[in-house]
């Protein structure tokens, strides 16, 4: 019998024991839990941020370099401008096969020299541009092809002119206007 009641005794003595150790055990697990996920998220967040401050810093750099581009982009432009161009290429004397040639080779050589460009630009605004780039070209090819082979250079600016002021907008004003208008959207 005394064994009986010594068993009894250590069962009293163990049973709550073991049911204290188990509640410790699971109120330590969940604590240990909700610390790991807190822990988690806080090193989420810290990788967003460091994220999202490592690409401001990127476009902090990228900016000066973006808003050089769309300044290149609007010289240009007023380069192959029809009153721009003809003032630079055209010389006294000049047949006007020989001024479609020169403006065709000089607009060509302009677009050329700023094809780097269109990496900082939009897609949309490259097209602008390289569609201004194909329309001067044509005015000029077609004002060519009004004077002839036997038209002067003169007779060649003049139906230059006259065909620009037919148009409603003009081609490198259009895009000029565009490239403007998304350089201040990156400022803004």
């Amino acid at each position: 019998m005394e064994t009986t009641k010594t068993m009894t005794d250590v069962l009293l003595y163990f049973v709550p024991a073991v049911l204290v150790l188990m509640g410790m055990f699971l109120v330590t697990k969940r604590a240990l839990d909700t610390q790991s996920a807190m822990t988690r998220k806080f090193i989420e967040k810290d990788v967003q941020m460091r994220v999202m401050e490592d690409k401001a810093a990127r476009q902090k750099e990228s900016l000066p370099l973006k808003l050089q581009a769309y300044e290149r982009l609007v010289l240009f432009l007023e380069r192959i401008a029809p009153n721009s161009i003809l003032v630079r290429v055209h010389r006294g004397g000049m047949s006007a096969q020989q001024l479609q040639s020169d403006l065709v080779s000089t607009i060509r050589a302009e677009f050329e020299h700023n094809l780097s460009q269109q990496i900082y630009v939009s897609e949309n605004a490259w097209d602008e541009v390289k569609n201004a780039k194909e329309d001067m070209i044509r005015i000029v090819n077609n004002a060519f092809n009004h004077v002839g082979n036997n038209g002067t250079g003169i007779q060649m600016s003049t139906n230059i002119f006259e065909q620009v002021l037919k148009l409603e907008n003009l081609p490198t004003q259009r895009a000029v206007d565009f490239v403007k208008s998304e350089a201040k959207r990156l400022i803004s």
